[in-house]
């Protein structure tokens, strides 16, 4: 499929296959990268709808590395599961090192 015919949601499944292991981006970022800045909101709709697409949504997180999607996974902590097993810390649901561990989609890609 040419990505002009994928959806708003692909794209956005698209862009969240990309981001490394180890990292994490937020919403308004992938938003911005594709060209709408004021989409955070429905990239988080994307994501809670990512199940069963081969997504790493828990590498996604919101502005200030907040893991304000936790409540979209199975079980109690299991966003901060995957994201502690690729070795990215969590304290009290935030992202240490947010800065160090951020992925810009518009820098990088």
């Amino acid at each position: 499929m040419k990505p002009e015919t994928l959806s708003f949601f692909d794209k956005v499944y698209e862009v969240a296959k990309l981001i490394p292991y180890g990292r994490v981006t937020s919403y308004g970022a992938i938003a911005k990268y594709l060209g709408a800045p004021r989409s955070s909101r429905m990239v988080g709709y994307a994501m809670n709808g990512s199940s069963g697409k081969d997504v790493p949504a828990h590498r996604v997180v919101n502005r200030n590395g907040l893991l304000t999607g936790k409540h979209h996974f199975d079980g109690t902590n299991l966003m901060q599961q995957l994201l502690e097993s690729e070795g990215v810390k969590v304290i009290d649901n935030q992202v240490q090192d947010f800065k160090k561990l951020f992925w810009d989609p518009a820098e990088l890609l």
